[in-house]
């Protein structure tokens, strides 16, 4: 995997409706406890939704693929509160591109203590953003069939829902890059 140099451009600080501020950045390397303990810190069932598998922790390899992104083809955003010096991950969505750079499968998670408070809708606008800049022309997912907040996230985002026809478990949710403007987030 050839790396791009990491794009700065992509750094920022946002808040919410609370007033709360976030730093969205992409991820890098050093990453790895950081993400390891976002992944730990989840419930079981936001884990299980997010992987779908029982995990409790991610794997050495799954680590490494999940902090070394070569941020044009997999491109992965993480969404960071400090307290107290603290660094704490709250949310992350990613996407990785097929060969031809034209449709990409993403995933998106917000830490359980954060969901409904917008950082889902942050992190979503700006992996589309970017995923537009990169000529990405649909982003899809897939979701399991009993995710309704997951579902319902992405009818509020414009995604069309189908089932997959390989994993009745599973619904697949898409959406055109090429259609009207973002909605507003949250």
């Amino acid at each position: 995997m050839r790396l791009h140099r990491y794009p700065f451009e992509l750094v920022g600080t946002v808040a919410l409706l609370s007033g709360q501020r976030l730093l969205l950045r992409p991820i890098h390397p050093q990453d790895g406890e950081v993400v390891q303990a976002f992944v730990r810190g989840l419930s079981p069932r936001s884990r299980y939704q997010r992987f779908q598998n029982a995990i409790r922790e991610l794997g050495p390899e799954l680590l490494r693929r999940a902090v070394h992104v070569d941020h044009r083809r997999h491109v992965a955003l993480i969404a960071e509160v400090f307290e107290d010096g603290v660094e704490t991950e709250v949310g992350a969505a990613r996407y990785v591109a097929d060969e031809l750079g034209n449709v990409a499968e993403f995933a998106l998670v917000v830490a359980d203590a954060w969901q409904r408070r917008g950082v889902g809708s942050l992190l979503l606008e700006k992996l589309l953003r970017v995923a537009r800049s990169r000529g990405v022309r649909r982003l899809r997912g897939d979701v399991l069939h009993d995710n309704e907040p997951m579902l319902a996230f992405a009818r509020r985002h414009g995604f069309r829902i189908a089932r997959d026809p390989g994993d009745a478990r599973l619904l697949v949710v898409s959406k055109s890059l090429e259609e009207a403007p973002l909605a507003q987030a949250a």
